[in-house]
């Protein structure tokens, strides 16, 4: 992470080449205030103000850090969140240079998407967590019907998907101490106004953009305002304890529900399943070809045609 910090700061000419050497002797962390002041400046595409205005929530996206570019949005929430960052906080950029989905897949992030990061500070178990990244994937759902998309579905347990190719990512990462949780990162990648031609070959299959699924270009302020908004309708019922609400609004959307997947679980070997649900944790309940029933709690589960 300190690399990375460093490397924003010199490209928004915060640093000089001569001062990387006695920069590296120096606590990352003094650079926050730093960081925050980029995060703050005008940028050319994502406008701040324009999400800001008549934003409807009460504290998600009341502090707004706009970047040009950067590694990874998570990266920064992350850097940010151990600097008294204030819930709710949403860091924004225009481009990634490094994105990331789970299992450290890439994730292409070039001008014309939706590459975001929410810090929270949940007050949750570690149990909760899954639950977190599929009430994230309901309000990218509903964000997108809002904007026109019809049906949009949620892959367990991190992809949107629109006529079965994946529109969007989710990747939620906690930030604890002492088994505790401190705070959450979720960041939330939306292919909105991109060129699927431009996409690489291995991504071009199986990846769609809003663009291309409504046939015009809409405002990425606008996309990320009614997000905001969605977001913090979910995260309030998270808060109350609405689970099962979560849950039934999940499973409306759900991808992977009644199909044949391959399962592949950290540590275990793969295996075919048909997926029967989900589990009030969370959890995939898939039935295994021999007849067992099994969660799958991390992983991921390849659709098989």
């Amino acid at each position: 992470m300190r690399d990375e910090i460093i490397i924003l700061l010199k490209k928004e000419g915060k640093l000089s080449d001569e001062a990387i050497d006695e920069i590296k002797q120096v606590d990352v962390h003094d650079f926050a205030n730093l960081v925050k002041e980029i995060g703050e400046q005008e940028t050319e595409y994502i406008n701040a103000s324009e999400i800001s205005k008549d934003l409807n929530t009460r504290y998600i996206g009341k502090n707004l850090y706009v970047f040009n570019e950067v590694s990874s949005t998570n990266t920064v929430a992350r850097f940010l969140s151990m600097h008294d960052i204030e819930d709710g906080s949403v860091i924004i950029s225009e481009k990634q240079s490094a994105a990331r989905g789970r299992s450290g897949k890439s994730w292409e992030s070039p001008l014309g998407g939706v590459w975001l990061s929410i810090v929270l500070n949940p007050h949750v178990d570690h149990s909760k967590l899954p639950l977190i990244t599929l009430a994230t994937g309901v309000a990218v759902a509903k964000t997108l019907e809002k904007v026109g998309v019809e049906n949009p579905e949620i892959k367990w347990p991190n992809d949107i998907m629109i006529n079965g190719k994946k529109v969007c990512g989710i990747l939620t990462e906690a930030i604890a101490k002492f088994n505790t949780i401190e705070n959450v990162i979720i960041g939330v990648g939306i292919d909105a106004n991109l060129d699927i031609e431009e996409f690489p070959e291995e991504l071009k299959a199986g990846t769609t953009t809003l663009e291309k699924e409504l046939g015009r270009k809409g405002s990425e302020n606008l996309l990320i305002k009614l997000f905001l908004e969605e977001f913090e309708k979910i995260s309030e019922l998270f808060d109350h304890e609405g689970y099962e609400e979560i849950l039934k609004e999940w499973r409306k959307r759900s991808y992977s529900i009644g199909k044949i997947v391959e399962v592949r679980e950290p540590f275990n070997k793969n295996y075919d399943a048909y997926v029967l649900g989900i589990s009030k944790e969370g959890a995939l309940v898939v039935e295994k070809i021999d007849g067992t029933l099994a969660k799958v709690i991390s992983g991921e589960c390849i659709i098989k045609n």
